[in-house]
């Protein structure tokens, strides 16, 4: 496939850009800081400047046209409700109807494991933004056209990936975010899981299994 990751230098991106490109797939990360290129290109992929906040339609046409697929791994990263609403909402609703247009018919979203519109989270507390971004973003893909995985990991952590997963947990608990990368290549790989929310944790059973087993 030819892959145009959004969010081309987060640490869960440059986990999977090398896995994907070990895989036969063509990736196209997307990065908004001219010197995050080189470690992109280090992984295999092929780095694309662009700054997802400020693009038009025309800007995201051009950035998906040709693509097979759309892996949307990009975040605001907290702490300023407006930035975090005009990327993970506005922004990914943007590339949504973009992969529409063009025909760039698969696309993975990396949410989080409680993601809902009913997440409860008070307007007072910080995640709030974040919360409600994720989503609306997500309650936007269900609705499209578009052979869509939303993958729900939980609590991220910097531990060694194990492969394995629980996809059958009620609550979240961790997940690395090697793990994470692999859920992302295993995802595009299986037809099955399109239209699926996938939540889940570290766990034991080996990930191309645990997809499997839910496709």
């Amino acid at each position: 496939m030819d892959i145009a990751l959004i969010g081309g230098h987060g640490k869960v991106a440059l986990l999977a850009e090398p896995l994907l490109v070990e895989a036969g797939h063509t990736v196209h990360a997307v990065i908004r800081n001219p010197e995050h290129a080189a470690e992109v290109e280090a992984t295999g992929a092929k780095a694309v400047l662009s700054d997802v906040e400020t693009l038009d339609d025309a800007g995201w046409d051009e950035l998906l046209r040709g693509k097979d697929a759309v892996v949307w791994a990009a975040g605001a990263g907290g702490g300023n409700p407006q930035r975090t609403r005009a990327v993970d909402q506005e922004a990914a609703i943007a590339s949504m109807e973009a992969a529409q247009r063009v025909g760039a018919a698969r696309y993975v979203m990396v949410s989080y494991f409680s993601a809902s519109l009913d997440h409860g989270v008070p307007e007072d507390e910080p995640f709030h933004a974040y919360a409600e971004a994720k989503a609306r973003a997500d309650e936007h893909l269900r609705g499209t056209i578009l052979e869509w995985t939303i993958l729900g990991p939980s609590g991220l952590t910097l531990e060694e990936p194990t492969g394995r997963i629980d996809t059958a947990a009620a609550e979240a608990g961790t997940v690395s975010r090697g793990n994470v990368a692999r859920t992302i290549v295993a995802a595009l790989e299986r037809p099955g899981t399109a239209g699926k929310f996938l939540a889940y944790n570290d766990g034991e059973q080996e990930i191309g299994e645990a997809f499997d087993a839910v496709s």
